[in-house]
């Protein structure tokens, strides 16, 4: 990502805010002592810290109830889609309205 943005010419002064509703995940992240019992992790999570370290992002918690992403990433049921579908600002393009 960040490789994209050098290549648009897209300047980020500041850390990129990374939003993370698994605290462990954003443990692991910043503890580098977690290194022998994560060895299974993915290649993700160590690029992951790696970038942390290097000052590029900036994990953020999020409770799980506004993760706008989950409404890309799971099954829903009504009442959360409804929810998270709202914040996104998206419009329906077939309503007659």
């Amino acid at each position: 990502m960040f490789y994209l943005l050098q290549d648009l010419q897209i300047i980020e002064p500041s850390p990129v805010s990374l939003f993370c509703d698994n605290r462990s995940a954003i443990h692991i992240a910043r503890n580098p002592s977690f290194h022998e019992r994560t060895k299974h992790i993915e290649l993700d999570c160590h690029i992951v810290r790696e970038k942390l370290n290097q000052g590029l992002i900036h994990l953020l918690p999020v409770p799980s109830a506004q993760q706008l992403a989950d409404i890309y990433t799971k099954p829903l049921t009504l009442a959360p889609f409804r929810s998270i579908f709202s914040k996104l600002g998206m419009i329906d393009i077939h309503s007659p309205v």
